[in-house]
Order: structure tokens, then sequence, then C-alpha cells
């Protein structure tokens, strides 16, 4: 390969994220890809084990899983991009020719690559925050070149809604509360909408209500509103189809089954939290009402193809969901205490050459 070495950001310990540099390999194999990655959006798990909140990940993590770049060369059999196209990449780390694989669950992958396994060099994680990384042509999406990295970095996520929803069976016309306009709460209003359904988003911070309102959805301030009974009224008695939980903790899971319709509701859990929360839901009371509690984490290569093609039409937008102040690789130290700071949206570290 033309490039020989780069530069990355990894999180040292808790509270300590610094830059490094690294050789890559010498050559590429027959379906590898190098990729110039100019940006990374920080996901959740990625500054809540800067905040010392996911100590099992381990250390030193060179994380980052919501990034976008150029290709800059390709091995041999590759066929599907070619250098100089703008691509983002799926967290994936299925083989792709197990029977599992064949089937569309490569998340249950029976020869997972190991993408969380330890490099050669000692470090946890995928290197999301090099200049350079080397990939597996079938992780790569063609990304449309009017999006920004930002925005394309969105496809990893959007990805993992996508999944939620497809296991919520969503159907046009029905009514979703989703309770948290975080950036995964209003991904999912966002992709739920695109989904033909009506949203109604549930809130208690100011600024993310408002950004919720401008981007098109009703909503209830749970700071200062009775949400089961604002549902009542907006929904005039019915309540609501399904409820997406985008935040995780006891009370929004203990009022899950007051928000939902009194026969056959369902609730998708989207959210962990840590530590995890716990809840008092009441068994009985999802036997007879035939309640449907629905877990949902990562998403498949399919459910990837489905989160490109809602970003790259603009089916959905995520520009309300990027903040507006970006970082630069030297100065990811700062990227990840701006990203912790409650109300954030995704900060984007971009990356030169």
């Amino acid at each position: 390969m033309k490039i020989k070495s780069t530069r990355f950001g990894y999180l040292a310990k808790a509270h300590d994220a610094e830059v490094g540099e690294r050789q890559l390999q010498e050559t590429l194999g027959d379906n590898e890809v190098l990729v110039h990655m100019q940006g990374q959006n920080l996901c959740t798990t990625d500054y809540q084990q800067w905040m010392g909140l996911r100590e099992h990940q381990g250390y030193p993590m060179a994380g980052g899983h919501e990034g976008a770049g150029v290709v800059v060369e390709v091995g041999p059999n590759v066929k599907t991009v070619k250098p100089g196209d703008f691509i983002a990449m799926a967290h994936n780390e299925s083989c792709g020719v197990c029977p599992q694989c064949r089937i569309g669950n490569d998340m249950d992958c029976e020869n997972p690559r190991g993408l969380s396994a330890v490099s050669e060099d000692g470090y946890h994680g995928e290197f999301g925050f090099a200049q350079y990384k080397v990939v597996p042509e079938r992780t790569l999406f063609r990304m449309n070149p009017d999006l920004t990295p930002a925005e394309a970095g969105f496809l990893e996520p959007v990805s993992t809604v996508v999944k939620g929803i497809k296991k919520l069976r969503l159907q046009p016309h029905e009514t979703v509360v989703v309770v948290g306009a975080g950036t995964m709460g209003l991904v999912n209003a966002q992709v739920a909408k695109s989904y033909g359904a009506r949203v109604i988003v549930s809130e208690l911070m100011e600024n993310k209500l408002e950004t919720a309102r401008k981007s098109g959805f009703e909503t209830i301030d749970s700071g200062k509103e009775d949400v089961v009974e604002r549902v009542k009224e907006l929904t005039d008695g019915k309540m609501a189809d399904c409820v997406i939980l985008a935040v995780a903790n006891k009370i929004v899971l203990d009022q899950s089954v007051d928000l939902i319709k009194h026969l056959d509701g369902r609730i998708l859990v989207f959210a962990a939290g840590y530590p995890a929360p716990h809840t008092d839901l009441d068994s009985n009371l999802i036997h007879y009402r035939r309640i449907e509690i629905i877990g949902t984490f990562g998403s498949n290569m399919v459910d990837y193809a489905d989160a490109a093609m809602l970003l790259n039409t603009r089916a959905i937008d995520v520009r309300p969901m990027c903040e507006p102040k970006q970082f630069d690789l030297d100065h990811i130290q700062d990227a990840f205490a701006a990203a912790s700071t409650p109300g954030m949206y995704r900060v984007h570290v971009t990356i030169p050459e």
C-alpha cells in the first residue's frame, strides 16, 4: 500500500483521550479496501467509556464506529467501490459466508471476525478515529456525496433503528410515542415517520423539545405535563399503538404500559442504561392485555442497506442531530468532553489526511 502508517485517536483510560501512531499492513487482501476516514461521530458507547461508565470495554480503546470517508486503494478482487468513492461503513463482525450470514442473520455469525478482539499492537476497537484504516469491501456502503461526513456517519445508528422498527412491525397510520428526544430518540422518530406512522415525542429538556418541534413532531414536555394524560388527549383516549423507549430508566419503563392501547400494545426497549435500570412491571398486566415487550440491539447488513437508502435520499434528515461545533483529531479530548455534556447531540471529529 502507498500509505504506510496512520495517526489515530484512542482512550488511554477514563477521561483521557490521546492521539497515537501505528503502522498499517504492507499489502491489501483480495477483498480489502484502504479508506481515508474524513470524520467520526462520537457514539454514546464512546463517550460513556470516556466518562468511566463502560470500563468493561477495555483499554486502550481505539473505538469509533460512526464514520465516513473516501476510498484510497482497493484489493484486486474488489468490485463494488473504487478510489474516490464516498463511503460509510458497517459496524459488523460477520464472516459473510456461514449459514447464518447466508440467510441474513449476520449478527448471529458462526465465525465472527472479532472486531472486539485486541489488535496485535494491543488496542481494543476498530480504529474509527484513524486517518487511514483497512476494511473488508462487504462492510462499505457508497453514500450520497451531498451528505457531510457527519451525516453519512449516521449509517450505523440509523441501521440499528431500522432493525428495531422492523421488529416492532410498525404499520402506516399507527401512533407511536417516542420517549426521549436525544440523538437516538429523534432518529427513531424520523424513521418511524418515514414508515408512515404518526409520531409523538416526549422529552423534558427544552433544547431537545425544540429540536423535535422544528423537526415537525408533536411533542410532550414531560417535565411540565402528565405524559399519560397528554397522550390520552392527543389520541382521543385510544392511546398509542406502540412506544419506543429511547432512554433507559425505571420511570419510563414502568410508565410505558400506561401509554399504549388497552390490548395488543407494543413496547420497544431501544436504549440500554448504565447502571442497568430495573422495572416493576406487573406480569399479569402484560398477560391479560397481551402486551409485547420487544428488545432490539445492533443490525444486520440488510438494515444497513435500508439505512443507506434513507440517508442517501434524505427520506430522513439527521442534520438537526449534528452539533455545529466540530473538533479535529488533535482536539479529540475536547470532543469527548463536549459529547458527554448533557443535552448534546452527535459531536463530530474531523480527521485530516
